[in-house]
């Protein structure tokens, strides 16, 4: 199941929106921008540049795993 670990602004939004129209299976986990959450060890992990959206596919490419941050790649990815 894919992890989108993000906060409802816009980018995050506009990344929900398609995996909901995509029908693709999918899990929020809240990073909340405003108590810093964005800064911690496990989302630098993630998105290096501290910032939200950031995707976790398990099935990714070759069905190993991929971790994607920048919400415009994220909607490339997906729509791809």
């Amino acid at each position: 199941m894919i992890e989108l670990h993000s906060y409802p602004t816009a980018n995050g939004l506009k990344v929900m929106v398609l995996l909901e129209e995509l029908g693709l299976a999918w899990r929020h986990v809240d990073v909340n921008i405003r108590l810093g959450e964005q800064f911690t060890a496990a989302h630098l992990r993630l998105s290096p540049n501290n910032k939200i959206p950031a995707l976790v596919d398990p099935d990714g490419p070759g069905g190993r795993p991929i971790a994607l941050m920048e919400s415009n790649a994220i909607l490339v990815y997906l729509a791809e």
